[in-house]
């Protein structure tokens, strides 16, 4: 399955009761699950855009290990989630560490899901890339 429909599948999850799309940030970028930026487009329950709810996802590899950062799209004065081994909120503004929202359960729940998602694949991918040679 495409790792776009698989990241919208996940939001759908977490993030009740919104259904959601994922579109490439730069359309022209290859989809790589080690470096992939992208936005979490949110539509109601009768299909209509909540561009509030709209989150932005950056993954990348750092090492060995995939760590992902989500954020609200266009609210930097909201805090933004960094996760590797363990979340981490990062105020929007400094990148300083913060105190989670109010509203971080769903978020954090999403950060976990793709993170399991993502961190096998990618370990995958490399294990067979390195047999491969």
């Amino acid at each position: 399955m495409d790792l776009l429909v698989l990241i919208a599948k996940a939001a759908d999850v977490c993030l009740k009761p919104w259904s959601h799309a994922v579109v490439l940030i730069d359309p022209s970028a290859p989809e790589q699950i080690d470096d992939l930026h992208v936005r979490i487009e949110c539509r109601d329950a009768d299909g209509r855009r909540c561009s509030d709810q709209d989150l932005e996802l950056e993954i990348y590899r750092s090492g060995d290990e995939i760590n992902l950062m989500l954020s609200w799209w266009d609210q930097p004065e909201r805090p933004m989630l960094w996760h590797g081994r363990h979340p981490v909120w990062m105020d929007g503004a400094s990148g300083q560490r913060c105190s989670a929202p109010q509203d971080a359960a769903p978020l954090e729940a999403l950060g976990r899901r793709l993170r399991a998602l993502v961190q096998p694949a990618y370990l995958f991918h490399r294990f067979q890339s390195a047999w491969s040679v």
